[in-house]
């Protein structure tokens, strides 16, 4: 994985000779002069088209059939440029990137996202797009998000076109029923806000918030870009101070100390508390931007739900971005048609299909105007354009290890720690302490 691969581009040229007709006499010879000049040109064949391989990890149903409808309408305008579409999987992917990449045989573009591809970047697998983006497409796409992609000594590993938020969904009904108004994006909520809130809804019969937490390590050092929390410091090293505990602590005083959270949510996925949500368990639910597809595909006729903006900080609402990109592999033979493809497939109207189809965010103002135009600001897509701007580049994004500090150390300690298994510095101390085993290594 540690090894560097160094590819040369080859670029084809094909050389067409002009082969000059002698003049003859009147004898008949300039007729044979002419059929032999004749000859090579009567024998050419069309140039073949270029073939590129393009590995999409889309799973929903809308995503997928954007993407393919995507990649035919390319080849069918792209005649001397085709593009196959390969259906990749998010479990095994790293694997099997690491496998194609190590065999010389990986996709042209590759689908994936922006901190777990860093480690092929650092191998050497991935072309740098810089010079073989146009600056119209760069410059639709905040710089703050070009960061999350760009490294020292690798250049850009990608291009960003998805990233997720993480709010609150509310139950109108429950919401007017307490008298609470519902923010908007220009008003959201703080942090007490929405605890001062929880704790209005909650009942005898009603939580006032579900916090599915099984996986909550990314939440938590998502989260904490709000109250300015960087879990890396330098070194690298991982430290858990203030900032970093403000978000965790809120959320288990909400479950153990105002009892208006539901701590039966905190180990479960999700999905997995929807059920909860539309009966009336617990009045809002804290996710990510997408589950507003489930709201959509799944709530009941006539539940009425509500997306909350994101929920403001001392730093205001501000959450690290992780986005999905495209990148190409520094093994393709022809990268300059790859990244005419990525300009295509993520141009505004385009980008904005796929946020569509996987209820995401996307990075560029061009989509974001797209997709509040073909939607209306509907199903909570007001909010998801909105929420763009609270999204950085996380601050951990270049740290060697971190995806192993957060799989071994950081999702184990904040189950236990949700759960109320082990007391604030017991997790500050299992954190820190996997930080020197896994950092920097």
């Amino acid at each position: 994985m540690n090894r560097r691969i160094t590819s040369a581009l080859v670029l084809a040229a094909t050389v067409s000779m002009v082969i000059a007709a002698c003049g003859g006499d009147d004898d008949g010879d300039s007729g044979d002069a002419a059929q032999e000049s004749a000859a090579p040109d009567s024998g050419d064949e069309p140039a073949e088209p270029v073939q590129l391989r393009f590995q999409s990890l889309a799973w929903q149903e809308q995503s997928v059939e954007a993407n393919r409808e995507l990649v035919d309408q390319w080849n069918a305008e792209h005649p001397e440029i085709q593009v196959e579409y390969v259906q990749g999987d998010w479990g095994s992917v790293h694997d099997q990137l690491l496998t194609s990449f190590e065999g010389g045989d990986p996709p042209d573009i590759i689908h994936y996202e922006a901190a777990a591809i860093q480690v092929f970047a650092e191998g050497g697998y991935l072309a740098d797009l810089e010079p073989l983006l146009s600056d119209q497409f760069k410059a639709d796409i905040p710089e703050d998000i070009w960061g999350t992609v760009q490294y020292d000594g690798y250049g850009t590993i990608g291009a960003p076109f998805l990233v997720e938020s993480r709010l609150p969904i509310a139950n109108r009904a429950l919401l007017d029923e307490a008298g609470i108004e519902v923010p908007t994006p220009d008003d959201p909520w703080t942090w007490d806000e929405f605890a001062d809130a929880a704790a209005q809804l909650k009942t005898d019969e009603t939580y006032g918030v579900a916090f599915p937490l099984g996986s909550p390590a990314n939440a938590m050092v998502t989260l904490a870009q709000s109250f300015g929390g960087t879990y890396v410091h330098d070194g690298p090293v991982i430290e858990v101070g203030e900032p970093e505990l403000e978000v965790p602590r809120r959320i288990r005083d909400m479950l153990y100390v105002d009892e208006s959270a539901a701590p039966q949510t905190v180990a479960t996925n999700t999905t997995d508390s929807l059920p909860g949500f539309f009966a009336g368990e617990y009045a809002m639910i804290f996710g990510a931007i997408w589950l507003r597809q489930q709201m959509v595909e799944q709530a009941p006729d006539g539940f009425d739900w509500v997306t909350i903006p994101p929920l403001e900080g001392t730093d205001g609402a501000t959450q690290s971005a992780n986005p999905q990109i495209l990148s190409v592999a520094a093994d393709s033979e022809h990268p300059e048609e790859a990244a005419q493809f990525i300009e295509f497939f993520l141009n505004p109207e385009n980008m904005a299909r796929l946020a569509m189809g996987d209820w995401l965010v996307p990075t560029s103002g061009g989509a974001l105007a797209a997709l509040e135009s073909a939607t209306g600001g509907e199903q909570g897509w007001d909010v998801a354009v909105a929420s763009a701007g609270a999204l950085a580049a996380a601050p951990w994004r270049r740290t060697p290890g971190f995806q192993e500090w957060l799989d071994r150390f950081a999702t184990p300690g904040f189950q236990r720690y949700f759960a109320n298994e082990i007391a604030e510095d017991e997790l500050v101390s299992e954190l820190e302490t996997g930080g020197e085993e896994t950092l920097g290594r």
